[in-house]
């Protein structure tokens, strides 16, 4: 039984928009895998979520073999390496799973911190299973500050920082606050960690979780600044923001991911009321009044919806277009951008 169904849709999709647009390899910069024996933490009665509920519909875990089945399906014919971390923190192994899983695909890895680990214990983690850097998330803050407050340095502490900055490894950022790339918080902090940790290679994930025109502000008059700044595009189908990101962070820096699983989701993303909504096929995610951003369509709107993934890379290709991109700043941003970025940490870290 195949993994999930590939339409006749999708394959006019991937056929007559993308097969030509992607280059024969791409790389991956963003992927969870786990397995859902491992998920140890419990929802508590009443306790109110810091984190949006829909994307944990699409699937219940992400082995690594479904990873590479899933790529097989929705890109055939390409090459796609990955980097890989878990969904959560240190617990139930999960860890312990991904370097395993990186160990069997040759794919390079992340080690998932908690905010609550000390410097020498990350370094530790790292080097005993080969990571090379870190991934947290703002879930992990202290439970006592509400959502809206979270700051990046309430689950990126700066002991640790200042580790992984004299390693020499990544930080892939999923930066908190209702504000996303604009949030002037956000953006302090991103320039302090820039100011006072140079040598951290720092990922700003989904463009700073700027999903819609609204969300980017005037972020980039300052990040501007610091130019060895990275983005991904994960999970973003904003063309605005890829077009913008690229404009200012140049080709050498953007680059592309998944959020794997979660793009195997389908889904037709909109902008309303300066949020996104996800458009989705009637009762293949429940009932869509557990999330504001889902909204069911009729089932014959239904048909035409494909992919989170190809609607991802259709953006990047409009985005793409209009700003004239080579087909060697299409193959950097789609792979070599991050291919290389792990492999320069690999060496900094290791040495070979």
């Amino acid at each position: 039984m195949s993994l999930f169904e590939i339409t006749e849709n999708d394959k006019r999709i991937y056929e007559t928009e993308l097969k030509d647009f992607l280059p024969d390899e791409m790389f991956d910069v963003h992927v969870h895998v786990w397995l859902k024996s491992m998920d140890a933490r419990k929802t508590v009665p009443g306790e109110k979520k810091r984190t949006v509920t829909w994307p944990s519909l699409v699937a219940a875990d992400n082995p690594i073999e479904d990873y590479i089945e899933t790529n097989r399906l929705l890109f055939p014919g390409k090459k796609v390496g990955a980097l890989i971390f878990s969904n959560e923190g240190e617990s139930a192994g999960k860890n312990d799973y991904v370097a395993d899983a990186a160990e069997r695909t040759g794919f390079p890895a992340l080690y998932f911190s908690n905010p609550g680990q000390s410097a020498d214990e990350i370094e530790e983690k790292i080097r005993g299973k080969g990571f090379v850097g870190i991934k947290s998330y703002l879930d992990l803050a202290p439970k006592y500050i509400p959502e809206a407050e979270i700051r990046i340095f309430d689950f990126f502490p700066k002991y640790q920082l200042e580790r992984i900055n004299r390693m020499k490894g990544i930080v892939m950022l999923h930066i908190p606050r209702n504000g996303r790339l604009k949030d002037p918080v956000n953006i302090a902090q991103i320039a302090e960690i820039k100011e006072l940790y140079p040598d951290i290679k720092l990922i700003i994930a989904h463009i700073g979780r700027a999903y819609t025109h609204n969300d980017i502000g005037d972020a980039f008059e300052t990040l501007d600044r610091y130019p060895s700044l990275y983005y991904d595009f994960t999970a973003n189908c904003c063309e605005y923001a890829i077009h913008e990101v690229i404009k200012h962070a140049g080709s050498e820096h953007v680059m592309y991911g998944s959020d794997m699983p979660i793009l195997r989701m389908r889904t037709h993303r909109i902008e309303e009321n300066n949020t996104y909504i996800n458009l989705v096929p009637p009762g293949l995610y429940g009932d869509p009044g557990q999330d504001s951003h889902l909204r069911e369509v009729s089932p014959a709107e239904a048909e035409k919806i494909t992919f989170f993934a190809y609607e991802e890379l259709l953006a990047f290709k409009r985005a793409a277009l209009s700003l004239g991109l080579s087909r060697r700043e299409i193959r950097n941003i789609l792979c070599d951008n991050a291919k290389n970025l792990t492999e320069q940490a690999r060496i900094d870290i290791y040495g070979k």
